[in-house]
């Protein structure tokens, strides 16, 4: 798992890449978390999930857990790009009910 992040304008953009599962999730976790504390001063962050080839449930606690740190600095997250086995699994577990795909 692979994790950027770029701010543009008041948007934190996090790219993810490769799979997000029990073996690459902490550090993932690490690099989002020290993404979201550099950038306070923005409004909404995007996760953009267009290079994740596999997602289990721990990407979904890996994603809620990220929403929640998200809500004590009031900003708001989205997700985009999922490829079509993650845009299900997000669908069926109701995540894009906390965070909008875009």
């Amino acid at each position: 798992m692979r994790t950027q992040s770029a701010r543009m304008g008041d948007s934190l953009y996090i790219y993810l890449t490769g799979e997000l599962d029990e073996c690459t999730v902490s550090r993932a976790r690490e690099e989002a978390d020290n993404a979201i504390d550099r950038s306070t001063g923005c409004s909404r962050a995007i996760f953009n999930l267009a290079g994740v080839r596999f997602m289990d449930s721990t990407g979904i606690g890996f994603l809620i857990g990220r929403y929640k740190k998200l809500q004590r600095y009031g900003m708001r997250m989205y997700l985009e790009n999922p490829n079509p086995d993650a845009d299900k699994i997000l669908s069926l577990s109701g995540v894009y009910s906390l965070m909008p795909k875009l």
